[in-house]
């Protein structure tokens, strides 16, 4: 079990025991929601529904991953960002920011945030230095591509360009102050990599764990799983929750995913049948628990 701080209090995060991680796009270009969130109301509502269904974290971003819509400027995303950081924050939520850019992750620490999602790969090192000055966890992530750039690069061994490139990650955090028991290492699935390479590094993360710390794993709806199932991003649950499951068995520490309680419901089936905890007192009296009414 380790430690991991989110500025000024330490939750316990084990492997194999993801604390979950849900998503509240404030942005509206994003590649895998069918309905936009398109007022504040409506996205402090969808974060209190993923606290509610189990969510330990709400990952909060204004900008998506896609390579065909431009970058927005800081301070447009800043003022989708930050007042749903401070709403969320209000009602006692542990609250991400999915952003690469100092000026936005600036604000959203000002509001309240808990844990920088830096998809750049720690492109800026700015960030470093305000995840150091708050305490706020940091989120690493290998990508060999500029943030919103299409790029797959000739990787030798994507696995070892990714632990190679995780560590280096590691030592710049430091040397900016960032503390050992702030970082979180993602390896990057789908970004600036095949469905081919996202699998042969998922396949590989014992090398990963090598660095000791927590793996984040955000493999919810990824285009590595439509290329798996030939099924779009809405179809793609019944792809996510084996993945949520692989990779809990595979030691994940977090899981950043959309739908939480139906992953809540297979990680708690999947502990049930390995035997880590036993069945949970339920209403034995609850007729719905066992069959679907006629009368429904």
């Amino acid at each position: 079990m380790t430690g991991l701080r989110l500025r000024d209090r330490t939750v316990a995060v084990e492997p194999g025991r993801p604390l979950i991680m849900g998503i509240v796009n404030a942005g509206d270009d994003s590649f895998s929601d069918a309905a936009r969130l398109d007022t504040l109301e409506r996205q402090v509502q969808r974060g209190l529904e993923l606290v509610s269904e189990g969510a330990d974290l709400v990952d909060v971003g204004a900008e998506s991953g896609f390579t065909y819509t431009p970058a927005a400027a800081a301070d447009e995303e800043a003022a989708r960002v930050v007042p749903l950081v401070e709403c969320l924050v209000a009602q006692g939520v542990s609250v991400s920011v999915d952003t690469w850019k100092p000026e936005v992750a600036r604000a959203a620490l000002d509001a309240g945030a808990v844990m920088l999602n830096d998809v750049s790969g720690l492109r800026d090192p700015a960030l470093a230095e305000l995840a150091a000055r708050t305490g706020a966890a940091l989120v690493l992530m290998h990508t060999r591509a500029e943030p919103k750039r299409e790029a797959f690069p000739d990787y030798d061994d994507v696995a070892a360009d990714v632990e190679g490139f995780l560590r280096e990650r590691m030592a710049l955090a430091r040397a900016h102050g960032v503390g050992d028991d702030q970082l979180v290492l993602d390896p990057g699935p789908d970004f600036a990599k095949t469905p081919a390479q996202t699998v042969a590094v998922l396949r590989d993360l014992d090398r990963l764990h090598a660095l000791g710390r927590p793996l984040l794993l955000a493999v919810s709806r990824k285009y590595f799983l439509g290329a798996i199932t030939g099924r779009p991003p809405a179809e793609r649950l019944a792809g996510t929750l084996a993945a949520a499951t692989w990779a809990a068995d595979a030691g994940a520490a977090i899981l950043r995913v959309h739908d939480v309680a139906a992953v809540r419901d297979a990680l708690a089936v999947r502990a049930v049948l390995d035997g880590h905890d036993e069945v949970p007192a339920f209403d034995g009296s609850d007729e719905e628990l066992k069959w679907i009414r006629a009368d429904r």
